[in-house]
């Protein structure tokens, strides 16, 4: 959270299309790497667990980034678990969208005296809720490989959004 306090504070420094730009190839990178083949993203048995400074580092960078832009980045969050801490697959996802609820609770407390279109949530709650609940029932019906392919995809698809949307 300390890295998304850092980049909100500063983000009125950073022009806006530079930062969808970097975010968006950042993702672009992650899909690539995440349809590549290779061998499982997950840790070996009996392999350490990543190491706290890690874990810290990396949440503060993709918090910094998110702070910049006003977004949760679970879209990088999620590769950034597989690739940097050794999580596998479907522990990634879940932690992934446990990380996610708990920074949008606080974004949430954090614009609670004006700031929250509640007609808006109203719709998007109802509209997307029940889309997670299948999705994340699947997810444990994919292998490894579909999974992050299918991932790999979706963070192609929104690399390319964000650079198209900086640059033009």
């Amino acid at each position: 959270m300390a890295g998304a306090v850092v980049g909100g504070l500063v983000s009125a420094k950073v022009p806006a299309d530079a930062l969808l730009v970097a975010i968006g190839v950042t993702l672009l990178v992650f899909g690539i790497d995440l349809l590549r083949p290779k061998r499982s993203s997950g840790r070996a048995p009996g392999e350490k667990p990543a190491s706290p400074s890690a874990v810290v580092v990396t949440g503060a960078v993709i918090g910094l980034l998110g702070g910049f832009v006003g977004l949760i980045l679970g879209a990088l969050r999620l590769p950034a678990l597989l690739r940097f801490i050794g999580t596998d697959a479907f522990r990634a996802v879940g932690t992934n969208a446990a990380v996610g609820f708990c920074l949008g609770v606080a974004g949430l407390l954090g614009h609670l005296t004006g700031g929250v279109d509640w007609t808006l949530l109203g719709v998007g709650a109802a509209s997307s809720v029940p889309g997670s609940i299948l999705g994340a029932r699947l997810t444990g019906r994919l292998d490894e490989r579909q999974l992050l392919g299918a991932v790999g995809f979706v963070l192609l698809v929104a690399g390319a959004a964000l650079v198209a949307q900086g640059i033009f």
